[in-house]
């Protein structure tokens, strides 16, 4: 996942209001968002485990995002 294109998260910021947005918060920004990722997947696939599912679906996904409280 390190080939994670930065441009779609330096317009994420821009749409937040940031007029500048320098290249290494872009690259935190990225760092930040995957480390999110990775334990809201964690999180999901332990849902999906629990109710004796192999396919995390979207619910599992939005039940671990409320989870983490984000």
């Amino acid at each position: 996942m390190k080939d994670f294109p930065l441009l779609p998260l330096e317009k994420i910021a821009r749409k937040a209001g940031a007029e500048r947005v320098s290249s290494s918060a872009v690259k935190e920004l990225k760092s930040i968002l995957l480390e999110m990722v990775e334990e809201i997947g964690r999180d999901a696939i332990i849902l999906a485990s629990h109710a004796r599912r192999v396919t995390v679906k979207a619910e599992d996904i939005k039940l671990a995002v409320r989870k983490q409280n984000y």
